[in-house]
């Protein structure tokens, strides 16, 4: 249950890699081959009705594809085993592929953007008839696309991200669905533009709350629902014979993969096994920390050192049951690749 160097080896078989992951994967491969076979047709459309909205959204449904590639070979990278040089596998090739979602909607928003401003400077002739058709058509790929993303496990962040791309199609279509029908009965074509800008702006609010989720997990941010002071409130409050909480860090390997470590000091050094032990099970419960690492501060002043919930309470300056960490460098700074070396 906790983390001696007894009773746990690191070997990582924990499964950190997500138990939905073949799921994702089938799911994702799905929507990128509908995505890219639609894109193509889209392209086509844009090019012969002359809709800003059409190509805005085969250039969106262009990062659609990449983005679904790129969380494809997340999910692949993912399940690959840990090893000694990378303790926790690929996992972060998630967030890395999320980061990347949001990095291309802000260009794909920029490009919109600049093209509808040359569509205002120099209005272009529009074909309503065949506009409107492969905006239907596109809609439909979309909703389907959209359905089969958010069906089941939807909390990684690459999917998340591939998602948000596929809604921003899915406004897409609609607007160009809406612009078709507004030419074909008005003949007013700066609702093309107009329209894109609109939808652009959309896209760029989804772009910027994914850019701060994958950022926030790449800069070891704590998640919202575990936060250091909101656990040490917690475990001051809950935990029988606890006197203190310090150096807490908790942060994520990737999206619902949450780590910590603390030092805990219990009123008596006689309480520490059951301290700790419970320590391990509110962070688990309470916060889903999945790989607390719980350090003792000895009352008498001994070197610090991690004490496994079912090692024997006595001799805790020896090696016996206490583990003397005093060649342990505690000044947690808590790299990735050192938080987890104890």
């Amino acid at each position: 249950m906790s983390h001696s160097h007894h009773d746990h080896s690191h070997d990582h078989d924990h499964s950190h890699a997500p138990t939905v992951t073949r799921d994702n994967e089938r799911k994702v491969l799905l929507s990128f081959s509908l995505i890219f076979t639609f894109m193509v047709v889209e392209v086509v459309g844009g090019l012969m009705s002359g809709s800003l909205a059409l190509l805005a959204d085969a250039g969106h449904m262009l990062t659609d594809a990449i983005a679904l590639a790129l969380a494809y070979l997340a999910f692949r990278f993912g399940r690959r085993m840990a090893d000694s040089r990378r303790t926790f596998g690929y996992l972060r090739f998630e967030v890395i592929a999320g980061f990347i979602n949001a990095v291309t909607l802000f260009a794909i928003v920029g490009w919109i953007l600049y093209e509808a401003w040359e569509r205002f400077q120099q209005p272009h002739a529009v074909l309503a008839g065949p506009m409107f058709w492969v905006a239907v058509a596109g809609l439909l790929i979309n909703i389907l696309v959209f359905w089969i993303l958010t069906r089941g496990d939807t909390e990684h962040v690459n999917i998340k991200g591939a998602a948000l791309h596929v809604m921003g199609d899915l406004l897409g279509s609609v607007g160009a669905v809406g612009a078709a029908i507004i030419i074909y009965l008005t003949g007013w074509t700066p609702i093309d533009p107009i329209l894109s800008v609109l939808v652009s702006l959309l896209i760029l609010r989804s772009a910027w709350k994914l850019l701060g989720k994958s950022l926030h997990i790449l800069l070891e941010g704590a998640p919202d629902n575990a936060a250091p002071d909101m656990v040490t409130a917690h475990l001051k409050e809950t935990v029988a014979g606890l006197a203190e909480v310090s150096h807490i860090h908790v942060w994520q390997i990737t999206s619902g993969r949450t780590l910590a470590t603390l030092h805990v000091r219990p009123v008596s050094d006689g309480q520490a096994r059951t301290v700790v032990g419970a320590v391990e099970r509110e962070l688990k419960s309470r916060f889903s920390i999945e790989h607390p690492t719980v350090a003792v501060d000895w009352n008498d002043g001994s070197a610090v050192c991690s004490l496994s919930a079912a090692a024997p309470a006595n001799d805790h300056a020896h090696d016996e049951g206490g583990h003397d960490h005093s060649g342990h460098d505690h000044d947690h700074d808590h790299a990735p690749g050192r938080a987890h070396a104890h």
